[in-house]
């Protein structure tokens, strides 16, 4: 997609949004709450309470729905004065300091983020805000550079000196006005260290829990992120993916995840696992503030409402169920997920053609074959990736370094003690083999080919496919319990995708995951905003201690009409 394109979105969503608001959730659940409370440093330091009530305390102050509000409607309460980012940001750290103790999903937060919210308060007193960013808190997954906070991929290797420089992602983000409210935790080198990692789990920052079942993971290493996002602890968050790391971790928790077309957001300055998958995103609550992140990540400017004026439609065609009339979704169940998910699927591909969109049964080809390649190709990226990411840093030099500090660190292996997956890239063929130079291009073949094919024949305008299982219980010594085969097309092809919330399964969300062809980020963002619209699946977590038998949950419960 043309920048010039995602910024028409940004434009004629902000319109939707306000025209129409944001999809609200049907009734608010009450909860209980905690009895620490994290200080801006990370520390805890007292008692305060957590979840819903905190949430309507924030709330009422502000006079806004801090579960619900979208950045829009923000951007028109900061322009006419009834709100300001000092307010808002003050009322985000407050939020962290009495939920996050339950959830471990917010690392640390930025010493100057009141400092930068003033700024943004004077720029919108001069008539000068930058964009629909300005003054707006994100929260940056721990493996983006950052030259004022330490950026440590949650291990204790790179937890010195921060970075010398900021990502190109997070210098955007300054420079559109954001207010970076600090880094979240996530799953130690992006869940690829261990064969049976513990997603969520860091030697920096220990476990991050799924906010609406507390025993359960929060899925992908974007978890920190999107656990923060359920839990209102920011307005939106950036995540990382290389296959299923933003829309798992989305869908887990009950949040929108985007994972753009590779290429799309600079990678610069992030941890990587591979040059040839991964890519960072936006996470929001909303598909709106996701594309208007975007617009600011890509290097878009979403102040052009102009630009290529009605490829998207009409707001009204974004913001209301009118904007499925006529569309074709693929939908792709993947039984394997159990029959609670498949049920979810069923009253979802319901909603859908009741809104006049076309939902036929889809079955992408070549996922075995994909299967097969992506794991060998991957190992030799990361051995040349990481090498090449850790000269820009003070600690180990290369992998071999790493393999080496993790023997001689027992804090590294107090959930799950292997590295496995950095001894095996250590031993992989290089990128200059041709066996893996092969492997690579036979698996951007396939993955492509099994969108477009599939896309082709059927003549759709997506592919849906449920995004996550029920969340499984967090299990050090088993490990992940995780069967997420649909994120994988998208992301070895480099192409878009797109989770937003479809339903429920014992308290435990489940997303629905969109996909489409490369550089259609700005149509698939249009389509999950009708989507959102129509399925109206949010609810806020209510923090909950436990739930169901463990590993996973079998029968539906609340998913809505």
């Amino acid at each position: 997609m043309r920048k010039r394109s995602i910024a028409t979105l940004a434009a004629v969503l902000v319109a939707g949004s306000l025209c129409a608001g944001a999809p609200n959730p049907r009734a608010q659940a009450a909860g209980g709450g905690a009895d620490d409370r994290r200080t801006p440093g990370g520390s805890a330091t007292g008692t305060g309470s957590a979840g819903p009530e905190s949430t309507r305390r924030e709330s009422a102050r502000l006079g806004v729905d801090l579960d619900t509000v979208t950045i829009p409607e923000l951007q028109a309460r900061m322009a006419d004065g009834s709100l300001t980012s000092s307010a808002l940001t003050a009322a985000y750290l407050r939020r962290i300091e009495a939920v996050d103790p339950k959830v471990n999903a917010v690392l640390r937060t930025d010493p100057t983020a009141l400092e930068q919210a003033a700024a943004s308060d004077a720029r919108h007193r001069r008539g000068a805000a930058r964009g629909p960013l300005d003054g707006i808190p994100v929260l940056l997954k721990d493996n983006v550079d950052t030259r004022d906070l330490p950026t440590t991929a949650g291990s204790l290797a790179l937890a010195g000196r921060p970075p010398q420089r900021d990502a190109v992602l997070v210098t955007r983000l300054r420079d559109a006005g954001a207010v970076l409210l600090g880094k979240t935790n996530l799953s130690e080198w992006a869940n690829f260290r261990a064969t049976k990692p513990t997603s969520g789990w860091s030697a920096v920052d220990g476990q991050t829990h799924n906010p609406y079942v507390l025993d359960r993971n929060p899925c992908g290493s974007s978890a920190g992120s999107a656990a923060a996002l359920a839990a209102s602890l920011a307005q939106v968050a950036i995540g990382t993916e290389t296959d299923g790391s933003i829309v798992c971790a989305a869908g887990m928790n009950g949040v929108v995840g985007h994972k753009p077309t590779l290429g799309l957001v600079s990678q610069a300055g992030v941890v990587p696992i591979s040059a040839e998958q991964d890519t960072a995103g936006p996470m929001a609550r909303h598909v709106v503030d996701a594309a208007l992140t975007l617009s600011v990540l890509s290097g878009a400017d979403a102040r052009r409402p102009g630009d290529a004026a009605g490829l998207l439609g009409s707001p009204d065609e974004l913001s209301r169920a009118g904007g499925l009339r006529g569309k074709r979704i693929g939908l792709w169940r993947l039984p394997e997920l159990g029959p609670a998910v498949d049920a979810v699927m069923t009253r979802t591909a319901a909603k859908l053609r009741r809104a006049g969109a076309e939902v036929v049964e889809v079955t992408p080809p070549y996922q075995k074959r994909l299967a097969e390649l992506e794991f060998p190709a991957l190992l030799s990226e990361f051995h040349r990736d990481i090498d090449a990411y850790l000269t820009t840093r003070d600690g180990p030099q290369d992998l071999a370094g790493l393999i080496a500090f993790n023997r001689a660190h027992p804090a590294e292996r107090t959930c799950f003690a292997g590295q496995e997956l950095f001894e095996r890239a250590l031993a992989a063929p290089p990128t200059t083999d041709p066996q893996y130079r092969a492997a690579r291009a036979e698996l951007r073949d396939l993955s492509r080919r099994s969108i477009d094919e599939t896309m082709a024949a059927h003549r759709l305008d997506a592919i849906a496919a449920p995004t996550n299982p029920p969340a499984w219980t967090t299990d050090c010594a088993r490990g992940d319990n995780d069967i997420v085969p649909s994120s994988t097309p998208a992301a070895v092809a480099g192409y878009p995708s797109l989770s937003v919330p479809a339903g429920f399964v014992h308290e435990l969300p489940v997303g629905l995951l969109l996909m489409a062809g490369g550089h259609q980020d700005g149509r698939l963002l249009a389509l999950g905003a009708a989507v959102e619209h129509r399925l109206h699946a949010w609810r806020a977590p209510r923090y909950l201690p436990t739930v169901g038998d463990g590993t996973s949950a079998e029968r539906p419960a609340g998913d809505r009409p």
